[in-house]
């Protein structure tokens, strides 16, 4: 004898993990990979504000 509310229960978890799993695949990511474009976006970062002009820089006069 099949239980049919189990066996329903049971499908409706089994569609579940299958969603799940689709999204995983989908949108997951690593903790490593997480961490490595943060770093990458900090190495950025830095360059950036390494180049930034400072306020004396930008009301000094241009020689020459």
């Amino acid at each position: 004898m099949v239980n049919l509310h189990r066996a329903r229960k049971a499908r409706v978890r089994q569609a579940a993990q299958t969603a799940a799993d689709e999204n995983r695949i989908r949108f997951g990511r690593t903790k490593a990979d997480r961490q490595r474009l943060a770093d990458e976006l900090e190495r950025q970062r830095r360059h950036l504000e390494g180049h930034a002009l400072t306020e004396r820089e930008e009301h000094e006069k241009p020689r020459g």
